[in-house]
């Protein structure tokens, strides 16, 4: 009896471990955004330029120092014909308060406002170009999904003539080298199911580990390829959607920040600066020992006005890092501008390959049904009829690739305009 409790509860354990999970896309990228690695390095980031941000204030607050210590002092005395030592500690403390302006700090604020924007964009773009990946992933393991349901179908069929096959052997009808010819069709057929089960749960698991989910889970994945022609006017998309790109506003930014780094270098560099400073000092802490002493100071820079100095060199130097800037603003906008044309010419030509796949797989469908046919009625061979078996799942194969393309070109175009690929179909 105990035995068999024992073995009971190795079975529930063993069943339990074997977890089923339906996922849809929104829940695979959902778990994608919240479990990734390097989204949480970028939100850290992101938070340490975010806290600098909105505490512009610490530029021009003061440098503040306090200090305190203690000293041991010994003097020889003399009088009256008598020696004597006087020991004593002495006792200080001290508080100094500086401050140091100049005309650049303004730009210097902006930049840091400008370096949490930069950050926010980086981590939106990552999270975006995620989400791109993981929809890919997705529906390239709905294809394979489907793919697994026509090769099924072929070992059914497969299956069905070898049984056909076997009988006519029997009965005299069919020769032994059709039937082995037969039976070679079958085990091909469970082959390439077979082999294709493999890849599908290598391919499962790497995607389930890509979303923070144990690779041995049992995951359903709801939702199919849905296409539609598109007919994408690839001028007026660059016109519309180009400028929200995330590089081309991340070169606008940078350029931005070049501009603010030559004006914060500009004016702290050439520009007269205000020091004020003051220190407050007591011994003993007797307050007839205290001292209280200020300063203010103006600070005008010469060598910056002479062209060659090294500090005129360094405003010059960040004058043309702006020119550099604009220049590959530039380049990413024509980059741009020939990848959205060269995926929405792709789209076009594509369309025109689904519909031919279309129209083979119903030629290879029809073309199987009257081989089958024919087969039955003893004019065809069996080696015939595994060939338009064959055709079939081809066919089949093919147009699921081509759908399956032509929607990653629709991804691929989406995120090129920085848009929804859902709001880019409808």
């Amino acid at each position: 009896m105990r035995r068999n409790y024992i073995l009971i509860v190795f079975l529930c354990a063993g069943i339990s471990s074997a977890t089923s999970l339906t996922l849809s896309l929104d829940d695979a990228v959902k778990r994608g955004l919240e479990n990734n690695l390097n989204l949480k390095k970028s939100l850290i980031d992101l938070s340490t330029a975010e806290y600098s941000a909105k505490r512009l204030w610490s530029e021009v607050f003061p440098s503040i120092n306090a200090s305190i210590g203690t000293s041991y002092s010994s003097r020889l005395f003399s009088g009256d014909g008598f020696e004597f030592n006087k020991d004593g500690l002495n006792n200080t403390a001290g508080l100094g308060i500086s401050l140091t302006l100049n005309a650049g700090i303004p730009y210097s604020m902006k930049n840091i406002r400008l370096a949490y924007q930069t950050r926010l964009l980086s981590y939106e773009d990552a999270c975006n170009q995620l989400e791109l990946q993981i929809t890919k992933n997705f529906y390239s393991l709905i294809a394979e999904r489907d793919n697994l349901a026509s090769l099924d179908y072929s070992l059914q069929l497969a299956q069905r003539q070898y049984e056909r096959d076997q009988v006519a052997h029997k009965n005299g009808f069919v020769g032994e080298l059709a039937l082995m010819q037969s039976r070679l069709g079958l085990e091909n057929a469970r082959y390439n199911l077979s082999a294709a089960q493999s890849a599908y749960a290598n391919h499962q698991g790497d995607f389930l580990s890509q979303l923070g989910i144990a690779q041995d889970t049992d995951a359903v994945f709801e939702g199919k390829i849905e296409i539609m022609k598109i007919e994408a006017d690839p001028e007026s998309l660059i016109r519309d959607h180009l400028p929200q790109r995330p590089d081309i506003m991340s070169k606008r930014q940078e350029i931005e920040r070049l501009e603010n780094a030559v004006k914060q270098l500009a004016y702290s560099v050439k520009a007269p600066s205000l020091r004020l400073q003051t220190d407050w000092n007591t011994r003993n802490f007797s307050p007839f020992a205290d001292t209280l002493s200020g300063s203010a100071s103006v600070s005008i820079p010469i060598d910056p006005w002479i062209p060659g100095t090294s500090r005129n060199q360094s405003v010059n130097s960040a004058r043309d890092a702006i020119e550099k800037a604009r220049l590959d603003l530039q380049i990413t906008e024509d980059a741009a501008a020939i990848q959205i044309r060269s995926i929405a010419a792709n789209l076009r030509n594509s369309w025109d390959s689904i519909e031919i796949a279309r129209l083979s797989l119903g030629v290879a469908e029809r073309g199987y049904e009257l081989t089958e046919l024919g087969f039955r009625n003893g004019t065809v061979e069996s080696l015939k009829l595994e060939d338009a078996r064959n055709n079939l799942i081809n066919a089949r194969q093919r147009l699921l690739q081509a759908e399956l393309s032509y929607f990653y070109m629709i991804l691929d175009i989406s995120a090129a305009l920085n848009m929804s690929w859902k709001d880019f179909m409808q």
